[in-house]
C-alpha cells in the first residue's frame, strides 16, 4: 500500500480556517474525552482572531481533497511563536504531526528565526511526546489558562544556524 503524501500550504482564508477549527475541535473531543464533541463554530472565533495578529499565518496539511491537519503562526522578535498545532485524530499517528513540526522549522528558518516557541497543556501527555521527540525542550514557564484553569508549560526549540 503506498503513503498517501502530505501537503503543507499557508491559506489564511475563510474555507482553510473554518477547516482548521473542524480539526480543533475534533482533536479537543478526543484528548480531552468530551462527552459531548467540542463545536467547530465555537472554534472558528479563536483561531480567526489569531489569524488576525500581525504577520500571522495559517498552514493546512492536506491529504488527498482532505485537511489531516495545521498549524497557526505568529512572529515574536527573533522567534516564531507556535499559536496552534493540531492533527486530526483520524490522523494521529500517521506522521502529519512530524511533517508539520518540520515545516514549521523550514518557515521559521526562511523568515529568519532563530528559536520557536510555543505553550502546551501540561498534561496533554501526546502532544508532550510529539515536541520531545522533535527537538522541542520544555522550559520551568508555566501559566495557568484562563477559560478551565488547565496549567500550560513553554516549550523552545533553538534553530541550528545554516
Amino acid at each position: 500500500m503506498a503513503a498517501v503524501e502530505t501537503l503543507i500550504a499557508r491559506d489564511d482564508g475563510a474555507v482553510a480556517q473554518r477547516e482548521a477549527a473542524r480539526i480543533w475541535a475534533r482533536a479537543v473531543t478526543v484528548r480531552d474525552r468530551l462527552a459531548v464533541p467540542a463545536d467547530t463554530d465555537e472554534k472558528l472565533p479563536g483561531i480567526a482572531r489569531s489569524v488576525g495578529h500581525p504577520g500571522a499565518s495559517l498552514h493546512l496539511a492536506r491529504r488527498g481533497d482532505g485537511a489531516v491537519g495545521f498549524t497557526l503562526l505568529v512572529p515574536a522578535a527573533a522567534a516564531l511563536e507556535v499559536l496552534y498545532l493540531a492533527v486530526d485524530p483520524d490522523a494521529w499517528g500517521s506522521g502529519v504531526s512530524g511533517q508539520l513540526l518540520a515545516y514549521v522549522d523550514e518557515v521559521a528558518r526562511t523568515g529568519g528565526a532563530d528559536a520557536l516557541h510555543l505553550w502546551v497543556i501540561d498534561d496533554n501527555h501526546r502532544a508532550l511526546h510529539v515536541y520531545r521527540r522533535a527537538g522541542w525542550v520544555a522550559t520551568q514557564e508555566v501559566r495557568t489558562r484562563d477559560e478551565d484553569g488547565r496549567v500550560e508549560r513553554r516549550f523552545v526549540r533553538r534553530l541550528a544556524s545554516r
